[in-house]
């Protein structure tokens, strides 16, 4: 891997999928840059939360685990040989376009032309809920936030607590593994994909998933960490106890900027408002992309990020190459630039 340069032309906060490929963009257009992240891998939450997980909507693939559209997308930009900080936060983002000073926790300092903040959801974390003696079951393994290995769930009795996304797409991915699989929501109406409900009704109809609506989840059996049930109550106030081993919560994440908050552009409930013709912030030169980044008629998807990555690289262009214009070229006539 490059020896980490002074200096750069692009500065890419955050490693995930759409860093990644905003790297890739910004390689093909002759920009140097320079990725960071606060993780010990590339990846963001792909590799770090649901490795495993079939993501379904990346085009040209029917279905993708999260490490494996990681790995290709490091595949896409081995030839660039980029450099990487890994394991940095980057504390202080000062300057202006064209000239920007970057600053990380582990006391790195960067200087770089354009910024493009690939963040995700910053600092983020489970929105865990509120039962006696929880902590005892997460450390022992049997509450979990994320799934990272499906085969640590064989013949395992589950219960999957939510209404939205991850809720469903656990449900459908571990109904296979499990040896019972309940699904708690405090009402009969899931928010997902049509077609994740359409597999949810028939894997119920099947038997393979049973549905536990309209109840929530209210305490915990067990002793030293071993989970033996769940309880959960209904909106009269009956109770009812599911036998489990393990339950996964999925209830959402709590966001948090961090230092990008601090570094003076608009932002906007943990996100980050962006012109959407070129992803550029309120601040000149400082381009936001993927989750972090927000507009009318955004959609919270890997591929917009792709999209995003690609109009902010096209963006910076001029800011570095000011007296050369960019004549846009299919990557199919051009190639891969040679090093």
């Amino acid at each position: 891997m490059s020896v980490i340069p002074a200096e750069t032309d692009v500065a890419i906060i955050g490693a995930g999928p759409a860093g990644l490929f905003a790297a890739f963009q910004c390689a093909m257009l002759r920009l140097r840059c320079v990725l960071i992240d606060v993780l010990p891998e590339v990846g963001g939450q792909c590799a770090a939360l649901y490795p495993e997980k079939p993501i379904y909507d990346i085009p040209a693939c029917p279905a993708v685990e999260g490490a494996e559209l990681i790995a290709n997308l490091e595949r896409q930009i081995a030839p660039f040989d980029i450099p990487r900080l890994l394991r940095h936060r980057v504390e202080g983002l000062s300057g202006q376009r064209g000239d920007f000073s970057l600053t990380t926790d582990k006391g790195a300092h960067l200087h770089a032309k354009a910024v493009i903040i690939a963040a995700g959801a910053g600092a983020f974390g489970p929105n865990r809920p509120p039962l006696d003696g929880l902590g005892a079951y997460e450390e022992s393994g049997a509450v979990q936030y994320y799934v990272r290995r499906k085969a640590d769930f064989q013949n395992k009795r589950i219960v999957i607590a939510g209404g939205g996304d991850s809720a469903l797409d656990w449900a459908l991915s571990l109904k296979d593994t499990a040896a019972k699989l309940y699904l708690v929501h405090r009402r009969d109406r899931f928010r997902g994909a049509p077609e994740s409900l359409r597999q949810l009704d028939e894997a119920v109809a099947a038997g393979q998933i049973e549905k536990v609506v309209p109840y929530q989840l209210h305490g915990l059996q067990g002793a030293n960490g071993a989970l033996t049930g769940v309880d959960v109550i209904d909106m009269d106030g009956a109770t009812r106890t599911l036998e489990a081993d393990v339950l996964l919560p999925f209830f959402g994440l709590a966001t948090d900027l961090g230092p990008v908050a601090r570094w003076g552009m608009d932002t906007q409930r943990s996100t980050i408002p962006v012109t959407p013709s070129s992803c550029e912030t309120s601040l000149a030169g400082i381009f936001a992309i993927g989750d972090v980044a927000t507009y009318p008629g955004k959609l919270k998807l890997i591929l917009q990020g792709f999209s995003e990555a690609a109009m902010a690289a096209h963006a910076i262009h001029p800011i570095i190459y000011p007296e050369q214009a960019l004549h846009f070229e299919y990557s199919t006539s051009k190639g891969v630039p040679a090093a």
